[in-house]
């Protein structure tokens, strides 16, 4: 079964209590309404991570067999690509929780999904475009920042590629300095395509 959940308290990426939040694509932070006591992931737990470029998940059984992989493999935290979804919202389904973020026709979209012992530790996620998703999950020492992204293919127009990395660039130096951040995706990279990133960064 798949619900939406009921969002009564925002928080936003850098784990800060936004009594303004919505799921305006402006907006840095997604409503999510906590667990009663919020798990932290512990950094003596190893967590699997993985991502997937699943086309659509608008085709019959789609989605259900999605949730099987990601069990069969054990894989805690999902990162899908191109899931074709509209809008921006958050579903749980038999105790997993999906956030995602698309834009106003099916195509492109992202989502991170969650394992029901994972979900427990979302304090928020912001779905910054339909290529760009951020969630921020309670861990120590420190809070981490999981990114999902969709890039454009290098057949795109030029602009459209440095648009996607330009914004990408400003979401990460908009998340709170300490935090880990780990970002993944599908890149749509191409051998001998040369890019220099984030050059700021560390």
């Amino acid at each position: 079964m798949v619900n939406k959940s009921k969002h009564n308290k925002g928080y936003s990426v850098k784990g800060v209590l936004d009594k303004n939040t919505s799921l305006s694509r402006d907006c840095h932070a997604g409503q999510v309404a906590p667990d009663r006591h919020l798990a932290t992931v512990q950094k003596s737990a190893p967590m699997k991570i993985a991502t997937w470029n699943v086309r659509t998940l608008n085709q019959k059984g789609k989605f259900e067999n999605v949730k099987m992989e990601m069990t069969h493999m054990k894989v805690d935290i999902l990162g899908l690509a191109e899931v074709r979804w509209k809008g921006a919202d958050m579903i749980t389904s038999d105790g997993y929780r999906m956030v995602f973020s698309g834009g106003n026709l099916h195509e492109r979209g992202v989502r991170i999904m969650l394992t029901p012992n994972i979900a427990k530790s979302l304090k928020g996620f912001w779905p910054v475009s339909d290529r760009i998703i951020v969630t921020t999950l309670s861990s120590k020492p420190f809070d981490t920042n999981i990114i999902q992204v969709y890039a454009p293919t290098t057949d795109h127009d030029d602009t459209e590629v440095e648009a996607f990395y330009e914004e990408l660039d400003k979401t990460l130096q908009q998340l709170k300095s300490t935090n880990i951040k780990i970002i993944m995706g599908d890149f749509n990279a191409k051998v001998g395509a040369r890019r220099t990133l984030w050059a700021h960064m560390d």
